[in-house]
């Protein structure tokens, strides 16, 4: 069976999905927010930042925003699997004014597992808004506390070109962007530019553009906005362009994600 089911959760601000029985595999991306998940059933091989891990059931998942990451199946081995989406800001209230960054992006066979799911389980249920809370603040805390240090996410990367580059993707996004416009901005000829960009970020630089374009039609669709109005304000071809790539990216069609934020929008 091939289940993906979403929801969103108002009283906590995070969103929660749970896929069941998915072949599925995503290239490599990442996302602006953490990302927090659960192995239930299924093997799989993982690339992190360059960096390869093999994925069983119990182990949970650590991801930091902009950690570039990949995955797909063993063996034909079919995913079940749950998580949380966290935004940046979530965690302030339990680091003070830095960001927490997570030393490792999978926890093997974690005793953290059944809280998770407990959490998860009461999200996906809509439990009452304090016994979430309490499940939210004591599951949280306790990851801090295992596995991160406080770092300033904004202060992580001091290579310049490659800031430039960075920040030059996401100002521009919308528009269609050439290697040899990024070649310009940094003075560097395209060999280097993708080879230092890649070393830097493990991820090249037309795959940033395309992982940013899908955090702001994101955005995009939590306000309600038409496929359409989304692909010509993201900088894709078209709407086909739009979903193919969201899709891939996400595990979701763009319609099955907007459908979360629907019930928020009405009321």
């Amino acid at each position: 069976m091939n289940q993906k089911i979403i929801c969103y959760d108002e009283d906590l601000g995070v969103e929660a999905y749970s896929f069941t029985g998915v072949s599925q595999n995503f290239p490599n991306h990442f996302h602006d927010y953490y990302v927090v998940g659960l192995i239930e059933e299924g093997e799989r091989r993982m690339i992190v930042n360059n960096q390869e891990y093999t994925l069983e059931p119990g182990d949970l998942l650590t991801f930091n925003p902009y950690d570039n990451h990949s995955c797909e199946g063993i063996n034909g081995s079919r995913l079940t699997y749950r998580c949380i989406n966290l935004k940046k800001e979530i965690f302030l209230p339990f680091s003070g004014t830095e960001f927490p960054r997570f030393l490792s992006p999978m926890q093997a066979q974690t005793d953290l597992a059944e809280d998770f799911q407990q959490l998860h389980c009461a999200i996906r249920n809509e439990s009452e808004a304090e016994a979430k809370e309490t499940l939210f603040i004591l599951f949280i805390e306790e990851l801090l506390q295992k596995y991160s240090q406080e770092t300033n996410l904004a202060a992580v990367n001091d290579k310049e070109p490659i800031t430039m580059i960075c920040e030059y993707l996401e100002t521009h996004y919308d528009q269609k962007i050439t290697l040899d416009q990024l070649c310009q901005l940094v003075h560097l000829n395209k060999h280097s530019l993708v080879r230092q960009f890649t070393r830097e970020k493990g991820i090249t630089p037309y795959r940033y553009l395309e992982t940013y374009r899908i955090v702001k039609a994101k955005e995009l669709l939590e306000q309600g906005c038409s496929l359409i109005e989304i692909a010509d304000r993201t900088g894709f071809y078209d709407q086909s362009h739009f979903t193919n790539y969201f899709s891939r990216f996400i595990g979701l069609t763009p319609n099955q994600y907007r459908k979360i934020f629907v019930r928020g929008n009405e009321e």
